[in-house]
């Protein structure tokens, strides 16, 4: 489903702040994988998942998503084959519009965009459905303008706007590190229902350790900008968190702070 073969990214080449932020990257999901990436800060996990979705060109490889070569095709137009949640709960929905209009405009994700919201009735309704299903009470406020919103709720909305049109890859970038606990686990835990109800191929990127043992069938760690560590199945189930902390170290990599409270 996902194809990256030998991708390289440099930032600022030749200058005093060069940057090699991916080394050779290779790796392949296949339909369903649901991994998590984890790695210290400059690990290169924000700089992959941001390549896979062409938020820059990079130096060197290849990327395919579901067979397609997106290497070289922009951002938006990679869009049609991406859902993405940002770290922002302010990204990925447009304050100024009502619920139920972001939703509208999610639903026609690849489809050449109307004057015309909904063509039909019964979509308020299905979104009312959808929203009901979260269980946070967004299913009466479908007339809310979005930026009234906390930022849990946002985050859960973009989700499902992400994930209204089956994509062929979801793209979470620690889509819960700026809510609070209580909150986060809510996200979480429609996030994992979500991605198992489609059986949605995706690649999530976090901080925590306690998170990417949790959730996924797969695990991969980065280190200086390449995968250190790739498990899956049995394997990832018999990992604990001492287990990546002992994997940190043997690679010689930096602890964040946020990653031990997160034990």
């Amino acid at each position: 489903m996902l194809r990256i073969e030998n991708i390289h990214k440099t930032f600022f080449p030749d200058t005093a702040n060069e940057k090699k932020a991916l080394r050779g990257v290779n790796l392949s999901l296949e339909a369903g994988d649901f991994c998590t990436v984890i790695g210290s800060n400059g690990a290169g996990k924000s700089t992959l998942l941001n390549a896979v979705a062409g938020a820059f060109p990079i130096d060197k490889g290849s990327i395919s998503i579901d067979g397609v070569d997106v290497t070289s095709m922009p951002e938006h137009k990679r869009a049609a084959f991406i859902g993405r949640v940002f770290q922002d709960p302010m990204k990925g929905t447009a304050a100024g519009m009502m619920i139920e209009e972001n939703l509208a405009v999610a639903d026609r994700r690849g489809r050449r965009l109307t004057l015309r919201w909904s063509e039909q009735k019964d979509r308020s309704e299905y979104f009312r459905e959808l929203l009901r299903g979260l269980g946070l009470g967004l299913e009466d406020r479908m007339t809310a303008h979005v930026g009234l919103l906390s930022g849990g709720q946002r985050q859960a909305l973009t989700l499902l706007m992400a994930t209204l049109v089956r994509p062929k890859l979801l793209l979470l970038d620690e889509h819960t590190a700026a809510l609070d606990p209580k909150t986060a686990e809510k996200v979480l835990e429609i996030t994992d229902r979500i991605v198992r109800e489609q059986t949605l191929t995706t690649l999530m990127i976090t901080h925590n350790m306690r998170d990417a043992l949790r959730f996924g069938n797969r695990l991969v760690m980065m280190h200086d900008g390449r995968p250190i560590l790739d498990v899956r199945g049995e394997e990832k189930a018999k990992l604990t968190a001492v287990d990546l902390l002992n994997f940190f170290e043997k690679a010689g990599d930096g602890v964040s702070d946020k990653m031990l409270l997160s034990k």
